[in-house]
């Protein structure tokens, strides 16, 4: 949670992309370059999983360009037409015909209008004549020629709708609608609505009572690329049976399969449900709200396009194929002449053939392989980006750069993983930019405000208190840069003042490089100790360093990390002597002062050089208990405070002081080794050494000798034992003083 807190603006900076995406997903503010890009991912979907294969069940017989050359223009004569109609379902016994052309206009091509016009005319009187063209009649109408091709047969005719202010209508839609106009609820919108239409002539249309719609335009995009088509559309003009009406696609499906009833399925029940899918017999086809279904293309179109055999109808005129060649096909006829516009821009192409529209279709609803976008979408949607922009956000924020990366990568993979998952094993199309977006800019916005602001927060801390802080305290600190700053406090902490003794003696015999050696070698090993006890250097006085703990990091143990310093620092120093003993150089002695207490902290000093320094009464102190070192023979000496705040090191009790500047007496202690310690209270002598220090403060004078003189036999060499000793025999020839304190005064530094 202390993390979370820190990030809180990176977090928050990073949630904007995500509420954009949610405001995206949601509704309430669509974003076109975020459809732009849905759209565009759904079609590289698309191509990357259509099968590319060869469906051999549907056919398309095209109207090409060297039908064209061969068979002259379009419209071909409706006899001609006939004829391909009784080759395709005589002679090579097709299972099923669809026309994606339409027959609007009478033919023209066979003369039979002109003939009845001159029988009629100046020429009536002429013995036999009406009676001739008569009999002639069924020869010569091509449109009756054609409606005698069709009767009866497993054909299914196309048409168009139209939407006009004033409808207008041509021909003849099929006698009765797929379904009647109340098979949907009222009240609801489930299809797209025409008034208007242009049919197959009556004639043709009672021969071929089965008709499909061509329009595809319902299901185009805004960039023009067609990706669904609606299944039904309703009419609801007066020149035909008000209903809903089928697409040439589905029409065909149905004559293949013995023309199973089709049902909608709805979501839920209520006044307006939601429709779902429609029910071919058997099939679930999903639709969308305009009763529209997903193109699944199987290849990129048109005849080199490996999805569909193509024909030239010219070939199918001139007997070309074998007898039977497409039996039990079922057959498209349709133009891909570039002169008769039939092509259209879809994903799997820029020209695709509008026949093969209607092929995929088919081929689709033969095989059920149907891409459903569900209803829960948009809920799917809000999901993904609530999730993902929630992990980006914080683990954007709390890990690493090079972490992040790894984050914001497998983020995307992830989603782009699933979303692909779901659509091949499922067909579930469902939205994946706006994700993706989010992502990105989650990214971006992220690691900018990384670089640009907490890196340069970052990058200032180690300017400051680079050259103070141990390395691993800056690493500390960077996690949390904004805590810190130069600012001056108070608080309570502890500090250390290490001394060599006899430095000036030492430094006269030695010449200025040789000084300068020594001194770099030892203020770097003494520097290294207290960077492992998480201490702050402060600042090197000739042959004094100073230090402290618990600043700039807060530290409680401040007092116990400082005492385990200083015993290390006189360890390193009893390193450094035999190193010198060995090489025949002058051995060193420090004394170590440590005090803990309330100081003031922060950057201080002078326009021209300032540092980050503690100062206070606290500090002073700490200066004066390292100049009582030598006097009692110790290399520590810590004030009482700093006793009670490290209670788990050993402690040896040494004075009560009155040091210069300060009117209260301190008690001063000295920390001992383990192994000191150890042997120390092994043989009693903390506890002697107790009572010696008890009987001298009661001035119990012979006592206090009887009890250290077992310690002095012992240890005969302890400066502390030997200053004590002459103490008790000096005060045993003074009268006890009734305003004995204890304590020690000392009048210098």
């Amino acid at each position: 949670m202390n993390a979370l807190r820190q990030h809180w603006p990176r977090i928050a900076i990073t949630l904007l992309p995500v509420l954009l995406a949610l405001a995206h997903a949601s509704g309430i503010w669509q974003l076109s370059v975020v459809e732009r890009l849905d759209r565009l991912i759904y079609d590289i979907r698309l191509r990357a999983t259509m099968p590319r294969t060869l469906d051999t069940r549907v056919v398309i017989v095209d109207v090409d360009d060297a039908s064209l050359a061969r068979q002259g223009q379009w419209p071909w004569p409706r006899d001609t037409i006939a004829r391909l109609t009784t080759e395709l379902l005589n002679r090579q016994q097709v299972a099923v015909l669809g026309f994606d052309v339409m027959f609007l206009e009478p033919d023209r091509s066979s003369g039979l209008a002109r003939l009845r016009q001159i029988a009629s005319g100046p020429l009536r009187y002429m013995t036999g004549l009406a009676a001739e063209v008569e009999r002639l009649a069924p020869t010569l109408d091509h449109d009756a020629t054609l409606a005698e091709a069709l009767r009866g047969r497993q054909i299914a005719l196309g048409y168009y709708f139209t939407q006009t202010l004033a409808p207008s209508t041509k021909g003849q839609l099929p006698a009765v609608p797929l379904l009647p106009a109340d098979a949907f609820p009222a009240g609801g919108t489930y299809a797209t609505a025409w008034n208007g239409f242009g049919a197959s002539l009556p004639v043709l249309a009672q021969a071929a009572p089965v008709a499909g719609f061509l329009n595809t335009l319902v299901g185009e995009s805004v960039d023009g690329a067609i990706r669904s088509v609606p299944l039904i559309a309703r009419y609801e003009g007066e020149q035909a049976r008000p209903g809903y009406y089928e697409s040439l696609g589905l029409a065909v499906y149905r004559l293949a399969n013995g023309s199973p009833p089709v049902q909608p399925v709805f979501a839920s029940a209520g006044a307006a449900p939601r429709l779902e899918s429609l029910a071919v017999g058997r099939l679930r086809v999903p639709v969308d709200q305009t009763a529209s279904m997903q193109v699944p293309f199987r290849g990129p179109g048109g005849p080199h396009g490996g999805s569909f055999r193509y024909v030239a109808a010219a070939d199918v005129l001139d007997g070309r194929l074998a007898p039977g060649e497409l039996k039990g096909k079922i057959v498209l006829m349709g133009a891909t002449a570039p002169g008769l516009q039939d092509l259209r821009a879809t994903p799997a192409g820029a020209a695709f053939p509008g026949v093969e529209l209607h092929a995929n279709i088919v081929s689709g609803l033969l095989d059920n392989r149907l891409i459903a976008v569900p209803d829960y979408a948009p809920g799917y949607e809000v999901l993904t980006v609530l999730v993902a922009g929630l992990a980006l956000a914080i683990g954007l924020s709390l890990l690493s750069a090079s972490r992040a990366v790894l984050l914001g990568v497998g983020t995307a993979a992830a989603l782009t993983g699933l979303n692909i998952w779901l659509c091949a094993s499922h067909s579930l199309v469902l939205p994946l930019a706006s994700a993706l977006v989010m992502t990105a800019l989650a990214f971006v916005l992220n690691m900018s405000w990384g670089y640009f602001v907490e890196s340069r927060a970052r990058r200032g801390l180690v300017r400051i208190f680079g050259t103070y802080v141990p390395p691993q305290l800056v690493d500390e600190m960077l996690v949390r840069p904004g805590r810190y700053s130069m600012r001056a406090e108070s608080k309570e902490m502890t500090v250390l003042f290490c001394d060599m003794r006899d430095f000036t003696r030492m430094s006269e015999q030695m010449a200025p490089a040789e000084l300068q050696a020594f001194l770099n070698t030892v203020f770097s090993r003494l520097t290294d100790v207290i960077s492992a006890h998480r201490g702050t250097v402060d600042k090197y006085m000739g042959d004094c360093v100073m230090a402290f703990w618990g600043a700039p990091i807060d530290t409680r143990e401040h007092a116990a990390l400082a005492v385990r310093a200083a015993l290390d620092m006189a360890d390193a120093v009893r390193d450094i002597n035999r190193i010198h003993r060995a090489s025949g150089r002058p051995e060193i002695s420090v004394g170590i002062g440590i005090n803990s207490g309330v100081m003031s902290v922060g950057d201080m000093g002078s326009a021209a050089r300032r540092s980050y320094t503690v100062v206070g009464d606290a500090v002073n102190l700490a200066s004066r208990l390292e100049g009582l070192s030598a006097h009692y023979g110790v290399e520590i000496v810590a004030s009482g405070t700093t006793r009670d705040l490290a209670p788990d090191c050993n402690w040896q009790e040494l004075d009560s002081v009155l040091v210069k500047g300060r009117a209260q007496a301190v008690a001063v202690f000295t920390p001992l080794s383990t192994e000191a310690a150890i042997a120390a209270q092994r043989t009693g002598q903390l506890q002697r050494w107790a009572q010696v220090l008890a009987a001298y403060r009661r001035q119990d004078w012979a006592t206090g000798r009887n009890l250290l003189a077992p310690l002095l036999a012992a240890d005969a060499k302890k400066v502390l034992y030997q200053l004590y000793a002459q103490r008790l025999a000096s005060m045993a020839l003074r009268p006890q003083d009734p305003g004995w304190d204890g304590a020690t005064r000392f009048d210098t530094k």
